[in-house]
């Protein structure tokens, strides 16, 4: 049998390490930012046009290389980092493995500008797909200027799959971002087809944090720092109040490096327990620096992922870390043991000297015996002096709010309010019950309903009450047999009697039994259908803001805003760009309540970049199921009447698919005679 096993030539697997390495152009930039910070640039510009389809330019200020160390860059396991089994429980540099420019050059056109510190000329190197195609001396600043042209020319079929413009720029501003916050004593700028985005000055890390994320986190930044022999916690962790619908701003940094934990994630949302709104996260960037031998960075080829040796102590360093911060600025909730929360403060006494000496004498052994003898006797009914007639003012004595008394006036009303109460004609609900032949509950039974109807509002009355058990306003709260009576007299379909049950179910009686119908889940699907046929004909109705509102985003939200504009607008949405990151809403989708637009815009950027399903969904198809299931959400609980209940009931039947949400979960469960008779039978 002949020899069939032999090794891939250099290019074919630079290829194929790339496709590990360069997944988008958002990889070319991490690797490019990482090595300029490696070369100890203190001045780093990125470049970007088409999203990185057809520019990542990276321009350094660095240390440089020189001609032989340029050539040797670009072959693969080439760097300058590690000599020695030792040095990879030392790693602390960024770009250790030595394939990001082989694999880069494999699979794009590079141009490469580089010189020392210490030469009069640089070098200029241009590489296709891994072939040097020239190398010249050239005249250049110091550090290093790689360009990265026309990404994956070479590769069509990886081409093909990069999302659009805004999507692949989302990633770019994501790594731009991880490497700029962790480096704060670097100037970063950013510049997309030749509009600057960022320009972030060196300074301090709270500095680089309000330069990134907009001027709102200004006042919202609370300082976080924890020493410990085997790890340092330190950083900024966001108040409570300024917690969002999205997860973004949420930073993890280990020896500097930018990772990706949810169990880290867990410890700081666990320390902030009891202090969010549901469903909002806070803000946090936070760097844990402990000893290299104890972390494997190494596991994943993007390194975002990295290994503990002992997850259990960095949770709950962590954990300790963010929980003292919360509670050194007073944003944790506390114990008072200074004052009596039930009452107000009580001013404290003033008095004279004369009145001092006086009062240093009430308090010798005789004055208390004398005082005790006092209390021991009948309370006298004479009313008490006066502050005036006692001959002091009132700032001589306790400063305590004492409400005042009722008038005469307030006194007379309350007695006709009582009077025209007991000349009400109440019916004789027990009498005329048994007449009919209705159960009369028990008096415990009706205990237990007034309690229950001081804790619920009553639901309207009917036009036209029957004199039954039923009518009492709080029977169908407590009561069992209070529902028997609609329950038995409708027979027909979904448009008969509909009740609601504690404002989140319906209950719905038809022929072969009774429907239980999920009231936020069955306005989840009516919506969707509706909003999903207003994309199909770009039809949806708005209403406009009486005021408009202008709403700032962060750089990834505000790329995620543009991916999804045609769908907002096709929706309802109405605004207009109005400065960095920020825009004007001048309308909503109709049926949306205007109240937090901000939220609004946040959630469905939430829950469009974290859609569930493993199908990928059309993106029209993402912002129909995250609008229907923000608005059945918020309406989740509303009390219906009963006109509101039979037309959710009559619309949830006219849909495509009435029994399940967009993303499969019931809508309503039916419940036959015979299981409802099971209930009663032994």
């Amino acid at each position: 049998m002949a020899d069939i096993i032999q090794l891939l030539p250099e290019y074919l697997a630079n290829q194929i390490a790339a496709g590990e390495v360069v997944q988008r152009p958002a990889s070319a930039v991490k690797e490019l930012l990482e090595n300029a910070v490696d070369a100890g640039a203190t001045q780093i510009q990125l470049i970007i046009k088409d999203a990185g389809k057809q520019l990542v330019q990276v321009v350094d200020n660095g240390a440089g290389m020189s001609a032989t160390d340029a050539r040797m860059s670009l072959e693969r396991h080439a760097t300058s980092k590690i000599r020695t089994t030792d040095d990879l429980f030392r790693i602390r540099t960024l770009g250790f493995r030595g394939e990001a420019l082989a694999s880069i050059a494999a699979v794009a056109q590079v141009e490469l500008r580089t010189k020392p510190r210490d030469q009069d000329t640089g070098t200029l190197l241009l590489v296709e797909g891994s072939q040097i195609t020239s190398q010249q001396p050239v005249a250049c600043p110091d550090g290093t200027s790689i360009s990265v042209k026309n990404l994956f020319f070479n590769v069509p079929a990886r081409r093909n799959f990069l999302k659009s413009n805004a999507v692949e720029m989302r990633h770019i501003l994501d790594e731009f971002q991880h490497i700029a916050l962790a480096n704060p004593q670097i100037s970063f700028s950013l510049y997309q087809n030749d509009l600057e985005v960022f320009n972030l000055p060196s300074g301090k890390l709270s500095q680089r944090i309000v330069s990134l994320l907009g001027n709102g986190y200004k006042e919202q930044l609370a300082a976080c720092e924890e020493v410990t022999p085997f790890i340092t916690v330190r950083g900024f962790i966001g108040k409570p109040e300024s917690a969002k619908k999205s997860r973004g701003d949420q930073f993890f940094f280990v020896n500097n490096r930018f990772i990706r934990s949810a169990y880290l994630n867990h410890a700081v949302l666990t320390a902030y327990e009891g202090l969010l709104p549901k469903d909002t996260y806070p803000f946090y960037v936070l760097f844990l620096d402990l000893d290299p031998k104890s972390i494997d960075i190494n596991v994943h080829p993007t390194k975002t992922e990295i290994k503990f040796e002992d997850e259990k102590t960095v949770y709950a360093i962590v954990r300790a870390a963010v929980k003292q911060s919360l509670g050194l600025h007073n944003m944790a909730p506390s114990l008072d043991f200074d004052g009596d929360v039930n009452f107000a403060p009580i001013q404290p006494l003033r008095l004279s000297d004369d009145q001092k000496s006086s009062f240093d004498s009430s308090f010798r052994p005789d004055a208390l015996a004398s005082a005790a003898s006092q209390a021991a006797q009948p309370a006298s009914r004479e009313p008490r002096p006066s502050s005036a007639d006692r001959g002091g003012s009132r700032s001589d004595a306790y400063e305590r709010q004492v409400p005042p008394r009722p008038t005469d006036q307030a006194k007379r009303e309350l007695e006709a309010f009582y009077k025209s109460l007991s000349e009400l004609n109440v019916p004789d609900v027990e009498r005329e019950a048994t007449a009919k032949g209705v159960p009369v509950p028990s008096a415990a039974a009706l205990e237990a309903a007034q309690a229950a109807a001081t804790e619920m509002p009553a639901p309207a009355p009917t036009p036209t009450p029957t004199p039954t058990a039923a009518g009492l306003p709080v029977m169908p709260v407590a009561a069992p047999v209070a529902p028997q009576l609609p329950l038995r007299e409708s027979t027909a379909g979904p448009g008969g009697k509909v009740l609601q049950l504690h404002q989140q179910y319906l209950l719905v009686p038809v022929k072969s039994g009774l429907m239980l119908i999920d009231q936020a889940a069955a306005r989840e699907r009516i919506l969707y259908e509706q909003y999903a046929q207003e994309l199909e004909r770009e039809t949806g109705t708005s209403q406009t803001l009486l005021f408009p509102r202008t709403i700032t985003f962060s750089p990834q939200d505000f790329a995620v805003l543009r991916e999804v504009e045609e769908a907002l607008r096709a929706l309802g949405f109405r605004f207009t760009d109005f400065g960095k990151h920020t825009i004007a809403v001048e309308g909503i989708p109709a049926d949306v309540l205007a109240r937090d637009e901000k939220e609004l815009l946040e959630s469905l950027i939430e829950q469009f970049r974290n859609s569930a399903g493993p199908v990928k969904l059309e993106r029209r198809e993402q912002m129909a199921r995250a609008l229907a299931r923000r608005v059945a959400t918020t309406a989740s609980t509303a009390r219906l009447s009963d006109t509101e209940m039979t037309a959710l009931v009559d619309k949830l039947f006219a849909c495509q698919v009435p029994g399940y949400t967009p993303d499969g979960r019931r809508t309503l469960v039916m419940l036959e005679m015979s299981q409802l008779q099971s209930f009663f039978t032994r």
